[in-house]
């Protein structure tokens, strides 16, 4: 009597397209092996894709047969398709049967494999399923970037989106909370500078971030939470960027900034380390007076109690009390309150800097128009010349590429320029507040909020040489309020009635600007 081993698989998919179940075909083979007197030893039960054999019941398997040679004499099953959906595996795969003294046979279509024009209905039956399944995949290829070309965004909705579905059965993605909310203040973060990526993506996990650290890169590099959807290239399609029917998270202007940013084309002001010792507020914004380099700070126990100190490292010998120099920063910060007095006048003073500082963003609006027009008649003299054949078709779609992705960061800077209209009124009055209790803020305040007031109110490194800090350069707005307030000072005291240029530059000798 034969023994044979029965072979069932199904898939999801066809189970619930085709009502494959493995009862069904269970049921179908035993009737078969009782009809031709055929003995049962074992059952194997699959449920994996048939595009190759990979598969976990498959592998076990193959192992038992090499193991025990000569227990069966065939493997059944229902149709070759149940065996393989690829013609090549499946070659290989009787080849290796017959080896092992095993004989593959479908009971709804029997081959006779000795006779050779067998082997030509075999084909047939391989390649069926293989050009359906192939034909299945480049029908789903089709529809997501018909999908994707239509701004929705297909697959499992990133970090700080979720999946959901409207009321005609489409699927989209929508902002999901607390997570858009970290990604947007990360992504802001890492546009201003002042910590770079590994120690923003530190403090979103202390707000919250649920993510590893490598989807936190592939989020800040992901052009969807700006409202952009990526459509690869295909064939003879371009790859491309379309607007996205979701909602996003950040505007494209910044978006693009934080590519600059990471990209290297943006220099950050501040590459500080978060610091944990609240002692050290000034570590990671201090340069050695003798080399140059980055001071760091420590803790030391001395006979009765700790001191902390900030210092140089690699053999230097800088070294200065933490207390001493944190005491003279609030010295010199105190400088820069204003005097509640003269507010009216701070205002319009202020009010007129400011316009006379952001005038550039005209001039900056009409340069990017200059530079989209020229790469908009690079892109036209391309045309003519891939018409008159003088390039190849090929080269011409590289350099289209190469074009829309930099009309598309010009566009983006454009509109940035376009909406820049900032309420400077409720700033400037914001701002006055907050000054007029900066030593507060900077005393109350957390190491976050102590480094917030640092980096604001000093663009440029400091240096203490052991009596007084000093910088190249501090905030323009603080700057004008303490040479108004010196000016004011003096005319009191009848030394001057001239108040100095208020864009004199802040002087390496101190805090206080030239007068």
């Amino acid at each position: 009597m034969k023994i044979a081993d029965l072979y069932v698989r199904v898939s999801t998919d066809e189970q619930a397209e085709k009502g494959y179940s493995q009862r069904s075909q269970e049921e179908l083979l035993r009737r078969y092996c009782d009809i031709n007197g055929i003995s049962i030893r074992h059952v194997i039960y699959e449920d994996h894709s048939a595009k190759s054999f990979n598969r976990p019941e498959w592998k076990k398997y193959l192992i038992e047969l090499r193991r025990h040679k000569g227990k069966t004499d065939h493997v059944l099953f229902l149709k070759w398709d149940r065996f393989s959906r690829n013609a090549g595996d499946a070659y290989q795969m009787i080849n290796t049967l017959r080896k092992l003294g095993v004989e593959p046979q479908a009971i709804e279509q029997p081959l006779d494999l000795s006779i050779p024009e067998n082997k030509m209905m075999l084909a047939f039956y391989l390649a069926a399923p293989e050009v359906e399944n192939d034909r299945r995949a480049l029908n789903v290829i089709h529809g997501m970037r018909r999908a994707r070309k239509e701004g929705r965004y297909m697959g499992l909705a990133p970090i700080g989106y979720t999946n959901k579905t409207d009321e005609a059965g489409k699927k989209y993605i929508a902002p999901q909370e607390p997570q858009a909310g970290i990604l947007r203040w990360a992504f802001e973060q890492i546009a201003e500078g002042v910590y770079n990526t590994e120690q923003v993506y530190k403090m979103a996990k202390e707000k919250g971030f649920t993510a590893t650290k490598s989807l936190f890169w592939f989020a800040i590099r992901n052009p969807v939470y700006c409202g952009k959807i990526f459509i690869p290239k295909y064939k003879e399609e371009e790859r491309q960027f379309v607007k996205g029917v979701h909602e996003p998270i950040i505007s494209e202007v910044l978006y693009y900034q934080v590519q600059d940013v990471l990209d290297g084309r943006k220099r950050s002001t501040y590459k500080a380390k978060i610091l944990t010792n609240e002692n050290l507020p000034l570590r990671g914004f201090l340069i050695c007076p003798k080399c140059g380099k980055l001071l760091t700070g420590s803790t030391s126990k001395g006979h009765t109690k700790y001191y902390t100190y900030y210092h140089c490292t690699t053999g230097c010998t800088c070294r200065f009390n933490a207390d001493t120099v944190n005491k003279e920063f609030v010295y010199e910060l105190k400088k820069f309150i204003p005097r509640p007095e003269v507010e009216d006048l701070y205002k319009i003073t202020l009010t007129e800097a400011w316009y006379d500082q952001t005038s550039h963003v005209k001039d900056d609006r009409v340069q990017i128009l200059e530079q989209i027009r020229e790469l908009e008649s690079r892109l036209s003299n391309a045309r003519d010349l891939v018409a008159s054949k003088q390039i190849d078709p090929a080269d011409f779609r590289e350099m289209k590429s190469d074009y829309n992705g930099k009309l598309e960061k010009l566009e983006a800077k454009l509109a940035g320029c376009n909406n820049d209209h900032v309420d400077f009124s409720d700033l400037l009055n914001m701002g006055l507040k907050n000054l007029f209790r900066l030593d507060s803020i900077y005393g109350t305040g957390d190491t976050e909020k102590r480094r917030e007031v640092i980096s604001s109110m000093y663009p440029e490194k400091l240096t203490f040489d052991g009596e007084r800090l000093r910088t190249t350069r501090i905030n323009e707005a603080a700057q004008i309020i303490y040479t108004l307030d010196k000016a004011f000072s003096e005319n009191e005291k009848g030394q001057s009635g001239n108040i100095p240029a208020l864009s004199s530059q802040v002087g390496k000798t101190g805090f206080e600007p030239h007068s």
